[in-house]
């Protein structure tokens, strides 16, 4: 698999910007996998464009897990949570590049949400073993990667290392110029 850049924390600015709501709404994205009193895993959350919303979908008896590599993203996640008064449903947490830091975890998630960042990863690998390792059976996991960044055959080996870390493949829904795919574990 090709290698990807961390994307820089202050793009973190840009990437919430309301007006991608018109390519990329959260609320239509995530809707049809997230319900009330889930417990959610968001790697790269960066400053919570998809994070608020998994907050609302969850609710109050809900959590989301939001995890990233840069202490900057985080903190402007935890300051946009609180405005929005979601803060007490969302454990935002900088982890290393090499691990999410989920021990403890171990088939408690419901619902993982890899949006736009496993191409970011030093390896995808460790990624979607420790991602299965905290998931719950029958657990899903929604992958879905930038088009404009990540090849289809980028795409395909990332489904191929999830394959191999025990995800099968439950659909291939169709997100705006993204590759996506909906994954279970058995």
């Amino acid at each position: 698999m090709a290698k990807h850049g961390v994307c820089p924390w202050w793009i973190g600015y840009l990437l919430v910007n309301p007006l991608r709501r018109l390519m990329q709404d959260p609320a239509n994205i995530l809707k049809p996998y997230v319900r009330s009193g889930m417990t959610v895993l968001e790697p790269g959350s960066g400053m919570g464009f998809f994070t608020l919303e998994l907050a609302r979908l969850v609710g109050p008896s809900g959590r989301v897990i939001a995890v990233d590599v840069q202490p900057r993203m985080i903190e402007g996640l935890k300051r946009r949570a609180k405005k929005a008064g979601l803060l007490d449903r969302i454990d935002a947490r900088a982890v290393p590049a090499n691990s999410l830091e989920l021990g403890g975890l171990g088939e408690q998630i419901d619902f993982v949400f890899a949006g736009f960042v496993v191409h970011e990863m030093p390896a995808a690998a460790s990624f979607f073993a420790e991602a299965t390792k905290a998931m719950k059976p029958g657990a899903t996991l929604l992958l879905a990667e930038p088009a404009g960044d990540v090849s289809e055959t980028e795409f395909e080996e990332q489904l191929a290392v999830a394959a191999s870390a025990g995800l099968t493949i439950l659909d291939r829904p169709s997100l705006s110029r993204c590759h996506a795919a909906l994954l279970q574990k058995p």
